[in-house]
């Protein structure tokens, strides 16, 4: 995987060759990054993502004839789903009456109505009972504590059949349904170590193997083991090492080659990890994508930045999720970095004698 030259295909240095500003590459680990620069941009990157969102609620909403066999489900329903889960995630990494929080409650609540409450996954449960997806996106909600006491009467049968326990999917979407299991609260189908094992990431593949699949494989996997970055510790360790080790080089290349969705993706990753944050990465990779930002809060999914100034730059197709995903891992970065800081502080405060500031120090 390269970097990003310094220097345009003419020689004139500073411009990548579509004309912007050149970059750095993203910092190894052990290097000093630029201390302090994730923290400048993300929080005006999450509040200008969640305003854009927020504006746009209503392009999210279902169809009247969602239920019909014809309805793309990755069209209407997917992105409602994703509204509901990455909402409920920014919600919850967010402080009680903070802008963000609210606004984040307010989307989770726009798709909750947008479900009737539950009423249309049960319909949807009803009329595809061999699916999983409508019993992952009721997940989301019943993780964040909205649920339907029909659905899951009709649901506990099924997902207790052998063909629910033997359905067919790549190792990481498996890892899916058993995260969604656990939030629903009943007993999973199959062990999550196995599972995880048979994935890109649980296998440590080469890391020059890596590429947009691959990727995307990989950054569910990691969500769908921490409950989308609530539970760091379910990371294991060989795991974690790895992924402190390989991110700044992934997110590097894509960075490189403009894929702004998956680089949101991996920011969520290294966010999602145990422990320290990872600084170094954080700082050298949220700049760029700040400023790939539009004005209005948006964020392509691939591509050049567009310099449109009109409010909707990109096709809500291209962009939505793109810019749901910004959100989520500026959230999920606040919240590793400041935690980060916090422990920190009191480390150096324990090892220099220091205390909080108002409170007497009291000894034994």
């Amino acid at each position: 995987m390269t970097t990003t030259a310094t220097e345009d295909p003419q020689g004139r240095p500073g411009q990548d060759p579509q004309g912007r500003p050149a970059r750095e590459p993203a910092s190894t680990p052990g290097a000093s990054g630029a201390s302090g620069a994730a923290l400048a941009v993300l929080p005006g990157v999450l509040t200008s993502a969640l305003a854009w969102t927020d504006a746009h609620r209503t392009r999210f909403a279902l169809p009247d004839d969602v239920l019909e066999p014809h309805t793309q489900v990755n069209a209407t329903l997917k992105p409602l789903g994703e509204l509901a889960q990455l909402g409920s995630t920014i919600r919850r990494t967010t402080a009680p009456g903070t802008p963000e929080h609210e606004v984040a409650g307010d989307l989770v609540a726009y798709a909750w109505e947008q479900m009737h409450e539950g009423a249309l996954l049960l319909e949807l449960l009803r009329a595809e009972p061999f699916a999983a997806y409508p019993y992952e996106i009721y997940a989301a909600f019943a993780g964040y504590g909205l649920r339907h006491e029909g659905f899951e009467a009709l649901a506990r049968p099924l997902t207790a059949t052998r063909a629910w326990a033997h359905t067919e999917q790549h190792a990481n979407r498996q890892l899916g349904l058993v995260n969604s299991e656990r939030r629903v609260g009943v007993v999973t189908h199959t062990d999550a170590g196995g599972v995880l094992s048979r994935t890109w990431l649980g296998g440590l593949s080469e890391p020059w193997m890596f590429e947009g699949p691959s990727g995307y494989a990989l950054t569910h996997t990691v969500f769908h083991l921490t409950d989308w970055g609530r539970m760091p510790d379910r990371v294991p360790k060989k795991i974690d090492g790895y992924l402190r080790t390989w991110l700044p080089a992934w997110a590097d290349g894509c960075l490189e080659s403009g894929q702004w969705d998956l680089t949101g993706e991996l920011l969520a990753v290294a966010a999602s990890l145990p422990g320290p944050a990872p600084v170094e990465l954080l700082d050298a990779v949220w700049p760029v994508l700040a400023d790939v930002q539009h004005p209005t809060g948006c964020v392509p999914e691939t591509g050049v930045p567009a310099e449109d100034p009109s409010p909707d730059p990109y096709p809500f197709i291209d962009c939505y999720h793109s810019t749901l995903v910004t959100a989520f891992a500026a959230a999920l970065s606040l919240r590793s970095l400041r935690q980060t800081d916090e422990q920190t502080g009191k480390r150096t405060g324990e090892q220099t004698g220091e205390t909080t500031p108002g409170r007497e120090r009291h000894t034994p």
